[in-house]
C-alpha cells in the first residue's frame, strides 16, 4: 500500500512532525510505501493533499495532528474516496478517539493503518449563505460545532499556550463563566423522520455532533454515533451563573442530558441564528452565524483498529 502522511506546518505544536515521522518508519517497516508531505500553510496543505488523494499510485492519505489539522483531509477523502489515517498528536484529538484510537502513539496509529481495516463513517456540511458581498461557502467537519459559550471557551483555549490537553479548555471553561451572558438564537430542526421544529428564544449554546465528544474529551452529545446518518444538537438554556457550574461535573461524564436546561434533537440538519456569535467546528474558527448543518452519511473511509 503506497501511504501519503501529510503533517501542517502551521499547526502549533513542533511535535506533530516528529511523529508523523515516526509513522512513516513504522509503514515502512511494516512493508509499505509512505511518503511524508507538507504544505507551507493550512491552505496549501489542503490543495496538496486533495492532489496526493487523486493520485492512482496513492493508495491512502494520512495526516499528523489534531482535529484541525485532520478537518484539512476530509474534503480530500470524500471527494475521491481515498481511506484516511489518523496519526494523533495534537491537543484534543477528538476525532481519532471517535474512531477508536484512544492514545497519542504514532507507532500504534501507522500499525492501524498498516492492518488495512476500514470503516465507512458520515460527516457534517457546513454551509455559510454569505452576505451582499459574499458568495455561499461550505466546510466539512467530523466532530462536533459549537456556537455561544463553548464557542467562546474555544477561543480563549486556542489562545492560551498552557497547559495542553483537555485541562487547557477546563480552564477556560471557568474563566469564560465569568463573562456569560445569555444570547437569542433561532434554531431551525429537521428531524430524523423528516418533519420540522423551531426552537425560538435564549440560549447559553447550541452544539451540533457528529461525534461525542469536542474539548479533549467533554461528550456534549454522549450519544452520538458517526456512522447513524443523522446529527446531534445539544441546546443548553439560562439557568444562572451558580447552577450551570455545578452542572460541570455532569457534563465531563456524559449525564447533563436529563438536566432540564438541556434539550438534544437527533437531525438529518439544522440552521443556527444568532448575531455576533463565531461557529467552531473541530476546534477552530469556520465563521459567524447564520449557518446550515447538515449530515453526509457514509461520506469517507477511515482507518480504524481491530
Amino acid at each position: 500500500m503506497s501511504i501519503a502522511v501529510l503533517v501542517n506546518p502551521a499547526a502549533r505544536a513542533g511535535a506533530h512532525t516528529h511523529a508523523a515521522t515516526r509513522a512513516v518508519d513504522r509503514l515502512r517497516a511494516r512493508g509499505h510505501t509512505a511518503t511524508l508531505v507538507s504544505g507551507g500553510s493550512a491552505e496549501e496543505s489542503t490543495h496538496l493533499l486533495g492532489e496526493l488523494a487523486a493520485r492512482a499510485d496513492v493508495d491512502a492519505i494520512a495526516v499528523a495532528g489534531g482535529d484541525g489539522t485532520v478537518r484539512l483531509a476530509l474534503s480530500a477523502a470524500m471527494d475521491t474516496g481515498t481511506p484516511l489515517g489518523i496519526i494523533p498528536c495534537g491537543t484534543g484529538n477528538d476525532f481519532a478517539t471517535m474512531i477508536g484510537l484512544r492514545e497519542r502513539d504514532p507507532v500504534a496509529a501507522a500499525d492501524v493503518i498498516a492492518d488495512g481495516i476500514t470503516r465507512r463513517i458520515d460527516l457534517a456540511r457546513v454551509t455559510d449563505a454569505g452576505g451582499a458581498d459574499a458568495a455561499a461557502s461550505t466546510t466539512l467537519y467530523g466532530t462536533v460545532l459549537a456556537s455561544g459559550f463553548d464557542s467562546r471557551v474555544n477561543d480563549r483555549a486556542n489562545a492560551m499556550r498552557w497547559p495542553r490537553g483537555g485541562s487547557r479548555y477546563t480552564i477556560a471553561i471557568l474563566r469564560e463563566f465569568v463573562s456569560l451572558r445569555d444570547l437569542a438564537y433561532v434554531v431551525d430542526l429537521t428531524l430524523a423522520d423528516g418533519s420540522t421544529q423551531r426552537i425560538d428564544g435564549d440560549l447559553i449554546m447550541a452544539s451540533v455532533g457528529n461525534g461525542r465528544t469536542y474539548g479533549g474529551g467533554i461528550p456534549i452529545c454522549p450519544d452520538a454515533d458517526p456512522a447513524d446518518g443523522l446529527l446531534d444538537v445539544a441546546l443548553v438554556r439560562p439557568a444562572g451563573r451558580v447552577h450551570l457550574l455545578r452542572m460541570l461535573p455532569r457534563l465531563y461524564r456524559g449525564t447533563h442530558t436529563t438536566i432540564p436546561e438541556v434539550s438534544l434533537h437527533r437531525v438529518r440538519s439544522v440552521h443556527l441564528h444568532s448575531d455576533g456569535v463565531t461557529a467552531y467546528a473541530d476546534g477552530d474558527p469556520i465563521g459567524s452565524l447564520p449557518i446550515t448543518i447538515d449530515v453526509v452519511p457514509q461520506a469517507i473511509s477511515v482507518f480504524t483498529p481491530r
